[in-house]
């Protein structure tokens, strides 16, 4: 008797947890069943079942994500429901489950149909045009198709009902009046209810969940595909910026003829630095690197390469964030102070980039990363620059993930040496982002007592070995290498952002297809390497107005940079740190006051420049 008591509160138990999944998978189904749909609708040339396959398995974590947050009323009914076998708690279910299914279905029909027309995931782009004039955002449409795509979307809603409910019923759990029973259920459903963080967050990684996790393929479609728009859409509103009214501090004619002496895209009187117009080019953007570190000594081999190559000794980072500096030195593009412009797949969509116009001239691409490709939007923004070979922490075996950031640099750097003897039939260009002088800064290598420098010295001594393997592999000679880091320095650990030597970094540009080496003083940040090098190339880059070419003498020379509600700008010895908070000079030197409105002007084009995209 005692063991079948025991079976049948077992028995309890387990139904409560079972329901529990069931109500949350139920929320997921949905979103799943709506990729094949849009697959079939707009990946013409798609009918291989894997790239179906793929869709949905990249996909399914954003939708996850969806029925995460979905799932939390039902789960507090769930509890109730332990407790109460009120006909309203039923009713709240009932009506729960045609809310959940109204707002998945009518935005599953909506980036169906406007897809269409827009080409990217809903967002609230479109939901803005309706809301502010329903009349002209649905004038491109017949009325018959209106008709038709709400009769479908009431059908597809009651479905979605029918099968919710059906769920919830599926598992009947007759009502007990032991407490004990009661009290142990509801802290079983209250840690499952805690549990849906992981899917909220999109796992116990260090990204939060985003739109790029979905994108996997060269095919745009395919990954638009992969998004669950809903996630898409709800993203969009909470980041949504009123972009072209920010930083007006000036009028628009004002600000229109300063910018005009500011920017310039010419390539007249350019300094020849590359002995071939078509080297193998490889780029390393290394976490965190500054001029601070080079001069204590903790990076010998950098050191050496700047005697060696050609070094810019009056570079300066764009920004404090990798995801920032990443887009400033791929694309030519200005960081901005209060967002990161890699969070709107639809903007960074439209720019330029090293990697497009390289691949439009017969490169082959790669991208290496030991940590999660996949933060801060990073894989769509790679994606869409046409890096579609991406290596990051999930090509590495587990055991390889020693660090909070993924994989130490060593292992990234060997599986890049590992690649080079590759008999390419044309040029490549190959970027690789180091990760491990990254703060906690524990590196698998104990040579300085300062932890700090010791990680900056680990990462050092890899790419020593880096070069060595590159001479190595008899693809020296036809070789240039470039060394940025991704933005400001994080060393002396005091340093704040009021700070100019937080700014200034090193630029080294080395191997056989260098003329020799020199230094170069020009003033620059990283938006200018785009220029510079695509210079250097003889490929127009006249569609990357923000970045200026530093090896000519038609241009302007100067730096920009920003920081959270901060920018500062240098050229020629002077500079200044403008606070936007309180509209404060905060740090300044030499004849400064003719920057200030340059650089308002500068950040208030710039802004204009992300709204009209």
């Amino acid at each position: 008797m005692e063991n079948h008591q025991e079976q049948s509160t077992l028995h309890y138990y387990r139904k409560q947890m079972l329901r529990f999944i069931l109500t949350y998978f139920s929320l997921v189904i949905p979103s799943i069943l709506q990729k094949p749909i849009f697959t079939a609708l707009y990946c013409n040339d798609t009918d291989s079942f894997t790239d179906w396959a793929k869709v949905i398995y990249h996909g399914v974590s954003l939708d996850f994500t969806i029925a995460g947050y979905l799932m939390i009323i039902p789960a507090l009914l769930l509890i109730t429901s332990i407790w109460s076998d009120s006909k309203y708690l039923k009713k709240a279910f009932t009506i729960y489950n045609g809310f959940a299914a109204s707002l998945l279905i009518t935005i599953f029909c909506l980036n169906i149909v406007l897809y269409n027309f827009w080409r990217f995931p809903l967002d609230s782009t479109p939901l803005f045009y309706f809301l502010s004039s329903p009349k002209d955002a649905i004038s491109s449409v017949s009325l018959g198709f209106v008709i038709i795509g709400i009769l479908v979307t009431f059908v597809f809603i009651h479905m979605a009902y029918l099968f919710l409910n059906k769920c919830h019923s599926l598992i009947a759990i007759t009502p007990t009046y032991n407490n004990k029973k009661k009290i142990i259920s509801t802290i079983i459903l209250i840690i499952f209810t805690g549990l849906l963080i992981i899917p909220i967050r999109g796992g116990i990684t260090v990204s939060t969940q985003n739109t790029g996790t979905a994108y996997f393929s060269e095919k745009m479609e395919l990954n638009h595909a992969a998004v669950n728009p809903a996630f898409s859409l709800f993203e969009s509103i909470i980041k949504e910026n009123d972009f072209a009214g920010q930083y007006r501090f000036m009028d628009n004619q004002e600000a229109n003829r300063i910018m005009n002496g500011l920017i310039n895209t010419s390539d007249k009187g350019m300094k020849t630095i590359l002995s071939t117009k078509r080297p193998d080019i490889y780029i390393v953007i290394l976490e965190s690197f500054s001029d601070s570190v080079m001069k204590t000594g903790a990076t010998p081999q950098l050191a050496k390469l700047a005697k060696e190559g050609i070094s810019f000794e009056n570079m300066h980072a764009n920004s404090f964030r990798t995801d920032r500096g990443t887009l400033a030195i791929l694309s030519g593009y200005p960081a901005q102070p209060t967002m990161s412009l890699m969070k709107y797949p639809k903007k960074t969509n439209t720019l330029p980039s090293i990697g497009k116009k390289l691949a439009q001239s017969g490169y082959g691409l790669k991208y290496f990363y030991g940590g999660d490709a996949d933060f801060t939007n990073m894989r769509s923004y790679l994606v869409s620059m046409d890096f579609t070979d991406i290596t990051s922490d999930i090509n590495f075996p587990v055991k390889d993930r020693l660090s909070k950031w993924g994989v130490p640099d060593h292992l990234v750097f060997q599986r890049m040496e590992e690649e080079l003897t590759e008999q390419d039939k044309k040029p490549r260009l190959w970027v690789l982002q180091t990760s491990s002088s990254h703060e906690p800064f524990d590196v698998p290598y104990h040579k300085l007592n300062n932890k700090v420098l010791n990680a900056f010295n680990y990462t050092d001594d890899c790419i020593g070995k880096f070069i060595t393997a590159l001479k190595k592999s008899q693809k020296w000679d036809n070789a240039l290498v470039i060394f940025i880091p991704d933005h400001l320095g994080c060393y002396p650990e005091t340093i704040d952002n009021f700070r100019i030597y937080r700014y200034e970094i090193p630029m080294i540009w080395t191997g056989g297809a260098i003329t020799g080496p020199q230094k170069i003083q020009t003033y620059g940040s990283q938006q200018d390497i785009a220029a510079t090098l695509l210079g250097q190339l003889s490929i127009d880059h006249s569609d990357m107005k923000f970045s200026k070419n530093m090896l000519a003498t038609s241009v302007p020379h100067f730096a920009f940079f920003t920081v959270p509600d901060a920018w500062g700008m240098a050229k020629n010895g002077k500079y200044v740190i403008f606070n936007n908070k309180n509209e404060k000079v905060v740090t300044k030197s030499g004849n400064y006051k003719s920057l200030v409105p340059q650089g308002k002007a500068y950040l208030q084009k710039l802004y204009d420049d992300i709204a009209a995209r």
